[in-house]
């Protein structure tokens, strides 16, 4: 008559995960089957009970009783050497695949499929589809960049970034801006309301009922808007606005503008302005770094959520429904914290630029100003 065995000292923690790993999804089955074998040992049960209970060989329960008793929960999810389901394929044919998906390109295209490269390999679409996810390689998306080559980058970057991680005393920082050419697009058609089981649509096709700019300025540390919609974007428009600014905020403090280098922002009638009010101090982003001025990720606030999906039959419904935006975005203002430092958007522009130059040697000195004749 066999020996019974006694009951597993189980804490209570344990005993919890181990509950969870049962109940989990996707946990494996073997795994799930292994702690229901422990769970049922610390509940007093005999191992030829517990193995009928399971539809599984006494010995099976035997031997993770002892290997739970020995190696505790991790010993569970580990499998022994020279078990389990052996590899179709070996690591000569992963690794041709990886490098393949990495040096080569399909005669006549881009970029690869994992229906393209299982029929170049010999093999099937799930396997490339599996290498390719366990080795993070991702063939069918790209990501658009661009690579700041001002020749003075890190002065003006330092001056930015300075502004928004220690902004000054006694003085208010705007980060200002203009989108220009919103477009007024009217759909043919009424788009579809949003139900269960169908999201939101509306038609590809639309009319076009003119544009506007909006100037905006994003105040750093509250996160208010201060915007006005003008039709064109040249330097008259942006006094314009330079003006409004200096009637929102009243006073001697000052105002540390946060701006591109856009030719509307250097005009000589603009830095005249300018001089006749030092309390307006400009800062210049470097070129090729909109990223840098924190109204660039306001306007993709407002293109989200009221533009991209909106229906206008006119300009002024347009800028109606930009200046309602404003309104509620003001009354609960998010100010956008900005978290990187100057060493490490370097660090990470340095990894790049090494990339590039291996690529393309000189593709990312500064470009120099071609002499006048």
């Amino acid at each position: 008559m066999p020996r019974s065995s006694p009951a597993l000292a189980l804490k209570e923690v344990d005993a919890q995960q181990l509950r969870q790993w049962v109940a989990a999804y996707g946990t494996p089955q073997q795994v799930a089957l292994r702690s229901q074998i422990v769970l049922a040992a610390a509940a007093g049960q005999s191992d030829s009970a517990i193995a009928r209970s399971l539809e599984v060989n006494r010995n099976t329960v035997i031997l993770w009783r002892g290997r739970f008793v020995q190696e505790g929960l991790d010993g569970l999810w580990e499998i022994a050497p020279g078990r389990g389901r052996k590899p179709t394929y070996g690591p000569e044919k992963i690794e041709s695949i990886v490098e393949a998906t990495l040096r080569s390109k399909p005669k006549g295209m881009t970029h690869w499929s994992c229906r393209l490269m299982a029929a170049a390999e010999g093999v099937s679409k799930s396997t490339v589809s599996n290498i390719w996810q366990s080795h993070h390689l991702k063939p069918h998306r790209v990501k658009t960049f661009k690579l700041s080559r001002d020749a003075k980058f890190l002065e003006k970057l330092t001056d930015v970034v300075g502004l928004y991680l220690n902004p000054p005393q006694k003085a208010i920082v705007l980060c200002v801006d203009e989108k220009s050419q919103i477009q007024a697009l009217d759909r043919t058609q009424p788009g579809l309301p949003l139900k269960k089981g169908r999201c939101g649509t509306m038609t590809h096709d639309y009319k076009r009922n003119g544009t506007t700019t909006l100037f905006a300025a994003l105040e750093l540390l509250q996160g208010r808007v201060i915007g006005q919609c003008h039709e064109r974007h040249r330097h008259q428009e942006w006094l314009r606005f330079l003006r409004r600014l200096d009637q929102e905020f009243p006073g001697e403090v000052r105002l540390h503008l946060v701006m591109d280098n856009y030719g509307t922002h250097t005009h000589a009638k603009v830095q005249a302005w300018l001089k006749r009010h030092p309390r307006f101090v400009p800062h210049f982003v470097p070129t090729s770094s909109s990223w840098l001025n924190l109204v660039e990720r306001w306007f993709g606030e407002l293109t989200n959520k009221r533009i991209r999906r909106g229906s206008f039959t006119s300009v002024e419904e347009l800028e109606k429904a930009i200046e309602e935006f404003l309104t509620a975005w003001n009354e609960s203002p998010k100010p956008f914290v900005w978290t990187a430092t100057v060493d490490s958007i370097v660090e990470k522009l340095s990894r790049c630029r090494q990339t590039l130059e291996k690529i393309q040697p000189g593709c990312t000195l500064p470009r120099r100003r071609r002499a006048k004749k």
